[in-house]
């Protein structure tokens, strides 16, 4: 909408200098960092709570890092979690260990496996204390606000009524289906991804422990995450097979699931319907122009990430750090350029194409492999006998998982 339009019906209206769209990591982080820095910024999630099931409840090191670099680290790590270093698997009843994080040179060598709700909630209750950060919840972004070619904010729907929100600067944080990104019309390449998955939790006791991370037969896969209390478990199906196996009910899903995984016999009967079922489609793509003026995306709205190697909330991470640490001493004296915000892409596109080349890569050579139906017997590939026997190359595959490409430190300014 164009700022000469009318305003919304009885809509209210705040200014800030900077209004992150979405409270997923990126958005939280940022908003975070941009308060820190004494930035007048606003983040707008469009739930009344982060307490949902998400696939991204995985912590790298890089994370960790970060979290170290802003003195969070003491308490972050005191909430409820589960340290993961060796990702062993089974491949048609053949043992393989694809990485090694014991092996990886840095502080926090393991991957937190941690509730994101959890994760969100702690960056927001350590934000509180600055009094330039906002968390405005139950409050989603419907429409950009346009001065002419530029973006101005973006309008809200709240509990409370609508409201516009004007703003140097708005930064899509809002996921692989961004709203704002859709707005402003910013292309979106598509690369693919050869499945989907089922996400699903079982119950777990006490005495059960496993330590393989993922089971791979013929046609079917099978990740499962030790939560302390349960097991979440993610099936790996191939593209568009849902209703194929939802055809085939219930009971033959969870007959596969035992029979790949009997640790989860126990708890399994907690899996009542596919409603306890969610489908996760698979995607993987990227922005060619991450910026319009007085617009920026970052995170899953720039590039949406495949599950392989959990690197998703990271690489948003790193993105909202990133961000930080180019914009956040410009966006004091208002609205950085076009230029100034592409800076942000240029800075973390190499990264994040490495990432999905080394996606796309383990898609075609493993997971499409195993989701292909066969009678004979599934042969581990070739890449992954040599990584299984070579530990230095599993070492070298978990610093790649966990730490990333060019990973990035906290730079922007803290405001005394």
């Amino acid at each position: 909408m164009d700022a000469g339009q009318p305003q919304q019906p009885d809509a209210r209206t705040m200014k800030v200098r900077c209004c992150v769209v979405g409270g997923g990591p990126a958005g939280m982080m940022l908003g975070y960092l941009l308060g820190r820095a004494g930035i007048d910024v606003v983040v707008l999630e469009k739930h009344a709570d982060f307490f949902r099931d998400f696939r991204g409840d995985t912590v790298h090191p890089s994370t960790l890092q970060v979290m170290d670099e802003l003195g969070l680290i003491g308490g972050f790590l005191k909430l409820p979690h589960q340290e993961l270093q060796k990702l062993d698997g089974m491949f048609g009843g053949t043992p393989v260990r694809v990485a090694d994080l014991s092996r990886v040179s840095v502080r926090y060598p393991f991957i937190a496996m941690m509730p994101q709700w959890d994760f969100l909630n702690f960056l927001r209750d350590s934000g509180k204390r600055f009094q330039s950060l906002r968390v405005m919840m139950s409050t989603e972004a419907t429409d950009l606000i346009r001065h002419g070619d530029a973006i101005a904010g973006v309008r809200a729907k709240t509990p409370d009524g609508p409201v516009d929100i004007e703003a140097d600067l708005t930064i899509a944080c809002d996921g692989r289906h961004s709203t704002v990104r859709e707005r402003a019309g910013l292309p979106v390449e598509e690369i693919g991804a050869p499945m989907d998955v089922l996400w699903f939790r079982v119950g777990r006791r006490a005495d059960e422990t496993e330590n393989l991370f993922a089971r791979v037969e013929h046609g079917k896969m099978l990740v499962t995450f030790d939560r302390g209390d349960y097991w979440q478990c993610a099936y790996v199906i191939a593209k568009g097979q849902y209703d194929a196996v939802k055809a085939r009910g219930l009971p033959a899903l969870l007959d596969d699931v035992v029979r790949m995984a009997p640790v989860l016999k126990a708890g399994i009967a907690e899996v009542r319907s596919f409603d306890d079922v969610k489908l996760l489609t698979v995607a993987i793509n990227r922005l060619t122009r991450w910026t319009q003026p007085g617009l920026l995306c970052i995170g899953d709205a720039a590039h949406a990430m495949s599950p392989v190697g959990g690197v998703g909330v990271n690489l948003a991470v790193q993105d909202a750090v990133a961000t930080a640490n180019l914009l956040a001493a410009r966006l004091a004296d208002g609205c950085p350029s076009e230029d100034e915000l592409d800076a942000v892409r240029r800075r973390r596109e190499f990264p994040v194409r490495v990432t999905q080349r080394m996606q796309v890569v383990a898609q075609d050579n493993i997971i499409s492999v195993a989701l292909k139906p066969g009678d004979q017997p599934l042969k581990v590939p070739l890449a992954m006998r040599v990584v299984t026997a070579i530990p230095w190359l599993q070492g070298l595959i978990a610093r790649l998982v966990g730490v990333g490409v060019r990973p990035e430190h906290v730079h922007s300014p803290a405001k005394s």
